[in-house]
């Protein structure tokens, strides 16, 4: 199925929050081809290297479509809630995280991605916003976006289109994983099944077997709230 790009976009450095931290979520659209490798669009940027970009996180896709209900959901950020805004590179509309499954393969443009991993939101979400509830509401709400690595390099420009060229585990959507992460958390037959999965990200896997081996679920507070 071929979905219609509405838009790309990519962002400078600035800095966000008390510490000044550097950011890369202020995204702009970009308008004509832009290329495609395999750490992103040229000319896009990160701030935190050490949890942002690189290969396993290129190419952030948020669908264009969860901008409507968190319109709803908080009224008074309507004027900023817009594609791009939440940093990603990709908008698409009709799409959402039970669309997506681990290792699927699409056709971005001229280039050829693969699915990685979900988003997890971070502190930088309500910073951006001043809105100190959004991280976790991404989280739970599973409206996260998700990520792909570049198998093939490319070009992509809006109005492009995204197509899924092979799907090997369709039973796993990013839904699925993110219900067993933040819902069904200590479900250990899911849990061995998701680790033995070879396109998983290597960072999803050792969060998959640190479970399985400690038996507990690890503590989001720093990542959701952080230093805002």
């Amino acid at each position: 199925m071929k979905r219609v790009i509405d838009g790309v976009f990519r962002g400078t450095l600035k800095t966000l929050g008390p510490k000044a931290s550097p950011t890369g979520i202020f995204k702009e659209p970009v308008k004509g081809p832009v290329a495609v490798g395999s750490e992103g669009l040229s000319g896009d940027h990160q701030g935190d290297r050490r949890v942002h970009g690189g290969p396993e996180k290129a190419i952030h896709l948020y669908p264009s479509v969860h901008y409507a209900s968190w319109v709803t959901e908080y009224p008074h950020l309507e004027s900023q809630m817009q594609p791009g805004s939440f940093g990603e590179n990709i908008s698409v509309g009709c799409m959402d995280e039970g669309d997506v499954c681990l290792g699927d393969r699409f056709r971005l443009g001229t280039a050829v991605v693969e699915f990685s991993q979900g988003r997890q939101p971070c502190w930088k979400l309500n910073a951006r916003f001043l809105e100190p509830r959004l991280a976790k509401a991404v989280q739970d709400t599973g409206r996260t976006g998700w990520y792909f690595r570049v198998i093939e390099p490319g070009t992509v420009s809006a109005g492009d289109a995204l197509e899924l060229v092979e799907r090997p585990h369709g039973s796993w959507s990013l839904a699925r994983v993110t219900r067993l992460f933040y819902v069904d958390q200590l479900n250990y037959d899911a849990l061995e099944e998701l680790a033995a999965i070879a396109s998983l990200a290597e960072s999803w896997r050792k969060l998959a077997c640190r479970r399985l081996e400690r038996r507990e679920v690890e503590d989001w507070n720093r990542r959701l709230n952080g230093e805002a």
